[in-house]
């Protein structure tokens, strides 16, 4: 019998390039590998007990001779690579049309009409780093009180502004006029309020960041969960990828370590259904900056952690660990991979060291949920509990 899921993304842990992945220039990615392969001698050792190292692929971490828990990869079915569409995939939804990118900046109409909408021009309109982009325009931000605009290889579009000239409220007001606005073939995965604060030459992004997902277009693992009558509590972003819909609580986080905190803040609790967790910081802090090191040490940080959550378990309990994509801090590109994702699986219900091989859609993961909760959903995926429950 298991009563509750906590699901765990560790937003951008991919685990090696995917077949496909020469169709989105990512050859050679292989987040986890690769550190590994830089940082000589670097373990995670709790992850390795429930069986990372076993994965099909996965070379550069150590086997356990009996891992404690389930272990397996997958593949990624929808077109893109993206946090939107990674964590849409886990929870059913599959993507046929990856979400519009923008490699040249947005249209000349578009922004136009979006500076017409906030009474405002906008500085940049281009594909750059987040904290590149405001040590270039920071200080004429300053001056002119116009926000940051600019995209990447995802499909966002992000809006950057100093705390103390643009206020967070209107920020965010600014984010919802973009996201009516960015629907049908402008409709990105994501429109991200970038705040920053500080002074010329020593600008510094805020916690205060805000996701404005587009909405599932149709129900996912969430909704249906709720629907028999359980909650799905969010941890960090997750509400923002899902717009809400299909949640029933919701904390937002300042980095990692506050959302393994929050995590366990739930556990403690006696909910029943699902607890989805998303860790930003390996994507956001180190991944897209090619930060090896803080990759690496964000990773144990986690790992170190583990036990703690793992101790939190009530027996009817399940956690799985995984990630929506790569991006690797090793590789030349600051923007995401297409990798495939690591599926860790643990409880007092589920066998240990059973191999669930590569599946073939990170919607599996929802479609298990499903089936150890006693949902029925009409979702994509196919469900891999029969062979983990004891």
């Amino acid at each position: 019998m298991v009563n509750r899921v906590t699901l765990i993304v560790l937003d951008s842990v991919g685990i090696g390039e995917l077949p496909d992945a020469h169709e989105y220039n990512d050859e050679g990615s292989n987040t986890l590998g690769n550190i590994a392969k830089q940082l000589k001698g670097f373990e995670l050792p709790n992850m390795q007990k429930l069986g990372l190292g076993n994965i099909d692929g996965v070379n550069d971490y150590k086997k356990e001779e009996n891992p404690i828990g389930a272990y397996g990869r997958s593949l990624e079915m929808s077109k893109g690579k993206d946090t939107t569409t990674g964590h849409w995939e886990i929870a059913g939804l599959i993507l046929e049309r990856a979400f519009p990118t923008y490699p040249n900046g947005f249209p000349k109409e578009l922004i136009e009409e979006f500076e017409k909408r906030i009474g405002r021009k906008v500085l940049g309109n281009k594909p750059a780093s987040g904290t590149a982009i405001i040590e270039e325009l920071g200080d004429e931000h300053v001056k002119t009180g116009y926000p940051i605009v600019y995209t990447s290889a995802d499909s966002v579009f992000q809006i950057a502004a100093h705390e103390e000239v643009i206020p967070l409220e209107e920020l965010y007001r600014m984010c919802q006029i973009a996201r009516e606005m960015l629907k049908d073939e402008h409709g990105v995965g994501r429109v991200i309020a970038r705040p920053f604060i500080g002074t010329s030459g020593n600008y510094k992004r805020t916690p205060n960041r805000r996701d404005f997902s587009l909405k599932p277009f149709r129900k996912t693992l969430l909704n249906y969960i709720v629907e028999s009558g359980m909650d799905v509590c969010a941890v960090g972003k997750i509400e923002d990828i899902f717009g809400g819909y299909g949640i029933t609580k919701a904390v937002h986080t300042k980095n990692n370590m506050d959302g393994v905190d929050k995590t366990i803040e739930y556990l403690k609790q006696d909910t029943k259904g699902l607890i989805f967790t998303n860790l930003v910081d390996f994507d956001m802090v180190y991944g897209h900056r090619n930060d090896v090191e803080g990759y690496a040490k964000a990773l144990k940080e986690f790992d170190d952690r583990l036990p703690e959550i793992i101790e939190n378990l009530m027996d009817d309990d399940v956690l799985i660990i995984t990630a929506d994509h790569g991006c690797d801090p090793t590789t030349p590109s600051t923007d995401h991979s297409r990798e495939y994702i690591p599926i860790l699986v643990y409880g007092k219900n589920i066998k240990a060291g059973v191999n669930l091989g590569t599946r073939k859609s990170y919607a599996d993961i929802g479609k298990t949920i499903a089936e150890l909760l006693n949902v029925k959903a009409d979702i994509a995926g196919e469900s891999f509990a029969k062979d983990i429950l004891k």
